[in-house]
């Protein structure tokens, strides 16, 4: 069963927020960071993207920018930027894309049951990128941006967030760039605060959906700092780590699309007869084409679109892992085909958000970088949690969650 509990989260004074929150650093690189905080000093990117504090070039894992997050992070504290809260509670974190809003609840999440399985993960983490955020969380002793986690839909908690949501937020705001609303309230009343840590109790799991480098890194840096403390007892604040987690039913999944960078040698006829071994192949013309259903995909080929519809038998319904459709693309088309055999690795194929649309895909390969682009079906949430409980690991790059969390409304410390 799930443990959670209450926190005294640091976060900005509300006239600040708007001057401090950022994207997660993850989606971003080192110039996209310099030239989003521009002039701004209160910019989160000085602590989560520090390689910004130095000359163009400097590098992400530098020690001295390890420790620039850190003293920058005390800055903000030291210039009231960001504030601890008195009490430990719980938060509500709410965003809206197209219309469509997500309620998350931020937590303390249990670093043993991450380490016992109850926060069940679907995607491998890399030891250089799990050791780069462990850095991170050390040397600021404190999980400065959550990970994002699904929990199985709860009425007593969807009603207690039904509350809220119809209360004054104490953070309101449009995000640059995507346009994105953002809503954030303080969980405080003792009573609703029980209520939450109680009905975490009955859920026999909590699910990874987005940061499973995040969580790896504060999990393990967690487990060292309690090896590391001869009077270590369960209950000190550095056994968790801070997480929003939102109903599942409530997420958003938008495809992950692949484009590549030639056919192994063959011509496009030649790659369109390939397909038809596994593959219903339909051209579709030039107007982009977007994949119906499951075990369906759309291919751009030199302006032309085309449906690909998997043949019976080539993908297997009772297996969590084979019915996906990365993995049959993966198996059929990228391996079989294309001889792209580690998607993690390979420097022949890139990777594409959905929310860039098919209009990215189709710029990619008429500009002549890519020779191919094929368009996936999106996974759903419920496929994610069935691989999880099996104990499987998705194939790379299956799932791409929007909108994404805003980094710098909240930051959980250690001590």
């Amino acid at each position: 069963m799930a443990t959670i509990k209450p926190f005294k989260g640091v976060r900005p004074p509300k006239e600040y927020v708007e001057k401090i929150e950022s994207r997660p650093y993850d989606v971003l690189d080192s110039e996209e960071a310099r030239a989003e905080a521009g002039d701004n000093e209160m910019s989160l990117y000085h602590i989560i993207k520090p390689e910004i504090n130095f000359p163009q070039g400097t590098s992400e894992y530098d020690p001295r920018v390890y420790q620039s997050a850190a003293e920058h992070f005390q800055m903000f504290q030291d210039k009231g930027w960001l504030v601890q809260d008195e009490k430990e509670q719980y938060y509500l974190y709410a965003q809206t894309m197209n219309g469509k809003t997500q309620y998350g609840l931020v937590v303390g999440a249990y670093v043993n049951d991450y380490l016992t399985g109850v926060i069940k993960k679907h995607e491998l983490t890399r030891a250089d990128k799990e050791e780069d955020r462990m850095k991170h969380v050390r040397v600021n002793n404190a999980n400065i941006e959550p990970v994002f986690f699904a929990y199985p839909d709860n009425d007593i908690l969807n009603t207690l967030i039904s509350k809220y949501a119809k209360s004054e937020p104490e953070y309101d705001f449009i995000a640059p760039i995507d346009g994105f609303g953002h809503k954030f309230w303080v969980i405080s009343d003792d009573n609703d605060i029980a209520t939450i840590t109680e009905e975490f109790k009955k859920m026999p799991a909590l699910y990874i959906a987005d940061g499973h480098h995040r969580s790896a890194a504060a999990a393990l840096v967690g487990a060292e700092k309690a090896k590391q403390n001869p009077n270590h007892k369960g209950d000190e604040e550095y056994n968790y780590f801070m997480a929003v987690c939102f109903p599942a039913s409530q997420l958003t999944i938008l495809d992950y699309n692949r484009v590549v960078r030639d056919l192994n040698g063959m011509t496009a006829d030649e790659f369109l007869k390939a397909l038809s071994k596994n593959f219903i192949v339909e051209e579709k013309g030039t107007d982009e084409y977007r994949a119906q259903e499951l075990h369906e995909f759309s291919l751009y080929l030199e302006n032309k679109w085309y449906s690909l519809k998997a043949k019976e038998g080539t993908y297997d319904n009772s297996d969590p892992i084979g019915v996906l459709d990365v993995d049959i693309s993966s198996r059929l088309i990228l391996d079989e085909l294309l001889d792209i055999k580690d998607l993690r690795k390979s420097n022949r194929i890139d990777f594409v958000g959905g929310l860039r649309g098919l209009g990215e895909l189709k710029r990619r390969v008429d500009s002549g970088e890519m020779k191919m682009a094929l368009a996936l079906y999106p996974v759903t949430m419920q496929q994610i949690m069935d691989i999880a409980d099996s104990g499987k690991i998705m194939p790379p790059k299956a799932t791409w969650f929007e909108p994404k969390l805003r980094s710098g409304l909240i930051i959980h410390k250690l001590d």
